[in-house]
């Protein structure tokens, strides 16, 4: 079998330099190029310092169209100035890890349409698209443990979330929030109620059970170390935890990389890996969803590639069977 070609667009950020090392070691894929204007000519190891010795790939500042996909590992707002300045063939799949067509009023630019890339909601639909929106890392996370409920038209509170991301989920460029001396031994809520995420979790919430219009209360938290979200999320339920939990198992068992307990979880269980690990447990009335995931894997590169290899009919798990760091 020939080769998946591969080009990447914005190498030099956090999802870019993960997009690198997952691609790099990936069976089924040769990256044709990487394109970043300000390190063109720079060995992709002087940026992303751990790859040397993997490889001797250099930042390109052209673009090239020998390809079959192409990632686009850029901020929000610049995939969209990027594609309209720079037409891409209709032949060639974008998937695209910024937020720019991940609503449905935005999920198309001129002859592409763009089909939300969450395996777990949408997996048949990725498999014929020819553009994928990636979906945000909070919202990964917070759908996961959601969307079996909604599958069933089962929710029916309002929901409550309080979840803590890493610092890299701020991005690269530094900020008075990411900077070491502030972030270490610190934590803070940012855009409570608000979280830009919000609206495709509603939106994919709503593909599975249209009446739902209860509102989510979401507290996100700045959590003073480098990567992972950790997501509580609570609702009212007649469930019992023995059919709650029957229900997630049924919803995920044909998914590999989302896995349903009633054990504690923690982060470091998922940290660098593609895996999303949700808990689910009753309280009363209460059901308590715990939810982790790695926000720079299965909250973005990895499931970038996950979709990848959905598109193009090879094992889903190809490139992914990551090591967690354990301790």
């Amino acid at each position: 079998m020939e080769k998946v070609r591969a080009g990447i667009v914005g190498g030099a950020g956090y999802t870019g330099g993960e997009m690198l090392r997952i691609l790099i070691n990936h069976p089924n894929v040769e990256i044709s190029f990487v394109h970043s204007s300000s390190n063109a000519g720079n060995h992709v190891y002087d940026v992303h310092t751990d790859l040397f010795g993997d490889t001797d790939l250099k930042f390109a500042a052209e673009l090239a169209y020998n390809i079959d996909v192409l990632f686009l590992c850029v901020g929000h707002g610049d995939a969209r100035k990027f594609l309209e300045a720079n037409p891409i063939p209709d032949h060639i799949k974008i998937i695209d890890l910024s937020q720019d067509f991940r609503l449905l009023p935005n999920a198309k630019l001129k002859t592409k349409n763009f089909i939300y890339g969450l395996p777990e909601l949408n997996r048949e639909a990725i498999k014929q698209a020819g553009n994928i929106a990636n979906p945000g890392c909070f919202a990964t996370c917070l759908q996961l443990g959601l969307i079996p409920l909604a599958s069933k038209g089962l929710l029916n509170s309002e929901v409550h979330i309080t979840a803590t991301t890493g610092s890299t989920g701020a991005g690269q460029s530094p900020s008075a929030t990411t900077h070491f001396t502030w972030r270490n031994d610190n934590l803070s809520v940012y855009k409570a109620f608000e979280h830009q995420h919000l609206n495709e979790i509603g939106q994919s919430l709503k593909q599975l059970q249209p009446a739902f219009g209860k509102a989510i209360n979401f507290i996100p938290y700045r959590g003073d170390f480098t990567r992972g979200i950790i997501a509580s999320t609570y609702l009212d339920t007649d469930l019992s935890e023995a059919d709650a939990l029957k229900l997630y198992h049924q919803y995920y068992d044909a998914h590999p990389f989302t896995h349903v307990t009633s054990r504690d979880i923690d982060l470091k269980q998922i940290v660098n890996t593609n895996k999303c690990f949700i808990q689910v447990k009753k309280h009363g009335n209460k059901l308590l969803i715990i939810s982790i995931l790695d926000n720079l894997l299965k909250g973005a590169s990895g499931q970038a590639v996950q979709n990848m290899n959905l598109m193009f009919g090879l094992d889903e798990k190809a490139g992914l069977k990551l090591k967690a760091t354990g301790f």
